[in-house]
């Protein structure tokens, strides 16, 4: 039995082009972080909007234990066979019956040690579905009888809610980490009970862009303020996200290291 359970998050990936990127790179951060688990969030992969089967294989491939993604992939009609049948490939938990897919799944790390994986999605300036703080409660009581070890992905596009749901779960996970709006946050810590924290882990993809999309249809987005067909962008590729000591015995998280590679240039203001 593992007593310490190394985990690395990598933030919302943008775009196929990053995947060989990661591929490249991936093996240097799991050395780095003496990596022995691997969640990846993964719903903006497929031209931006959603993921199929050929991009979860290929993660899959690579290491990656568990794929999360959020409300985008939906988009993607595309995606909905892969959640249909693939459990470590989850959307958020909190979605009404009847639609396909996985909210949380349990991976068994090496025979004794389990870690599972939930997701689940904000209300505030999004869908209003199911309360994810009513819903969190409700499978926690089923999750903690298999495992304690749990990492949940709040998918959400407020602070405020994100960090409602990191204080309202302090001491019932071991990590809360916060996705969906591509910008890493400079918040990560240990809450009083034990709990890992980030408001957001960041994106994975083309840094040379607003949150993975062009510039210049961004910006004509914002000027005009009319709809404009978005394109993905190229160039600058990163990886962020984090790294999370979790404890195997007590369950608690010990450290939370966010990164990204390569780390961005230090620049002089004058």
């Amino acid at each position: 039995m593992i007593t310490k359970i190394n985990v690395l998050f990598i933030g919302d990936i943008v775009g196929e082009d990053v995947l060989t990127f990661i591929k490249d790179n991936l093996e240097k951060l799991k050395t780095k972080y003496k990596t022995n688990f691997i969640v990846v969030n993964g719903e903006n992969i497929k031209e931006g909007k959603g993921i199929t089967e050929v991009e979860a294989n290929f993660l899959f491939s690579l290491g990656v234990n568990v794929i999360t993604t959020g409300n985008h992939v939906w988009d993607n009609w595309k995606a909905r066979p892969l959640l249909s049948r693939e459990p470590k490939v989850l959307r958020p938990l909190n979605y009404p019956p009847n639609n396909p897919g996985f909210g949380y799944t349990i991976v068994d790390i090496d025979g004794m040690t389990q870690v599972a994986v939930m997701q689940l999605q904000g209300r505030s300036l999004m869908t209003p579905i199911d309360c994810p703080f009513r819903t969190a409660d409700h499978f926690l009581k089923s999750i903690r009888e298999k495992t304690e070890n749990i990492i949940l992905d709040f998918h959400a596009e407020t602070t405020s809610e994100k960090m409602a749901m990191g204080w309202y779960l302090d001491g019932k996970v071991s990590a809360v980490v916060g996705t969906h709006t591509h910008i890493q946050t400079a918040d990560a810590q240990i809450l009083p009970n034990g709990t890992a924290y980030i408001t957001d882990v960041g994106m994975t993809g083309p840094y040379n862009s607003v949150i993975g999309m062009s510039k210049e249809v961004s910006i004509k987005r914002m000027l005009l303020q009319t709809p404009q067909k978005f394109e993905l962008a190229t160039g600058d590729l990163r990886i962020s996200g984090v790294h999370i000591e979790i404890d195997a015995l007590t369950h608690q998280s010990m450290n939370i290291q966010p990164f990204s590679f390569p780390d961005f240039h230090k620049v002089a203001f004058r």
